[in-house]
């Protein structure tokens, strides 16, 4: 069965792209089959992995009719890892972009062709609440959201949760809240621990896991990986993403939905 998550926030600078490919490096260590597909019209994935704007064919393509789904796909050198880039779309071309993906079913088109193949789909949407992620809410079946811990991060959010539940109501009753990460957090920090104590006292939605702010994500921004790509130790921030997959199978668990290989264990013997 395939796990379609929605990362979408209102705000721009919560971290959408960062969880997106930290947690998707995570499900796909487990040994899990992971696609991310990069709805955002500035092409963030590609961004995060230093490559150019015009470097891989993609989603643009595809809907132009200009490249079959097989060939907009990039497979990368981690196994189990694939990426549906953006595309080599003109800034100019935006607003047809944008209107390609929510008009009809295109996106969720897409969902049904990738489903079955991975077992998980992570769609990286632009901050806001445009028709971009109102498409991917449509498709998709479960919404992860970052929230910066600060102030206008947390006023913000329940824009967001109305929208994916008229969403739910009104287009695809299958979509669910799966959680609300805290990102950028620093409880060194009176506005940022103001905010973390509110969420904790008792904030629906708010997950146990959380992502600190660290300077290790900006020297992998530069460097073009994943925190878990960087040499040397392990980061202590890497195993917060393995953490993260942990909670969200557990979740999607409890929502009733059968996850591959999740709790499937070989015989072995000690001696």
């Amino acid at each position: 069965m395939t796990h379609t998550i929605v990362v979408a926030s209102v705000k721009g600078g919560t971290g959408k792209t960062t969880t997106t490919l930290n947690l998707a490096v995570a499900l796909a260590e487990k040994g899990h089959s992971v696609v991310i597909v990069d709805l955002d019209p500035q092409g963030s994935i590609g961004l995060a992995l230093a490559q150019k704007d015009t470097e891989w064919v993609g989603l643009a393509e595809y809907l132009m009719d200009a490249a079959s789904l097989e060939d907009a796909v990039l497979k990368t050198k981690m196994n189990g890892l694939s990426i549906l880039p953006r595309g080599r779309l003109n800034a100019v071309d935006v607003g047809e972009y944008e209107q390609a993906l929510y008009n009809g079913d295109a996106l969720v088109g897409i969902v049904k062709k990738l489903s079955g193949q991975y077992d998980f789909i992570l769609m990286d949407t632009p901050s806001g609440l445009g028709m971009i992620t109102r498409a991917a809410m449509r498709a998709g079946a479960y919404l992860l959201t970052p929230l910066q811990a600060e102030p206008l991060a947390l006023r913000s959010v329940s824009q967001l949760l109305r929208v994916a539940e008229h969403v739910r109501q009104n287009e695809n009753a299958d979509f669910r809240l799966l959680g609300i990460l805290p990102t950028m957090v620093n409880l060194e920090n009176d506005a940022s621990m103001d905010v973390m104590n509110t969420v904790w006292s008792g904030f629906g939605g708010i997950l146990d896991t959380y992502i600190p702010r660290a300077d290790v994500f900006a020297t992998a921004n530069a460097a073009g990986v994943p925190v878990d790509f960087l040499p040397g130790k392990k980061r202590p921030e890497a195993r917060r993403f393995e953490k993260l997959s942990m909670e969200l199978e557990l979740l999607i668990a409890q929502m009733g939905d059968e996850i591959e290989g999740a709790n499937e264990r070989v015989e072995r013997r000690l001696v």
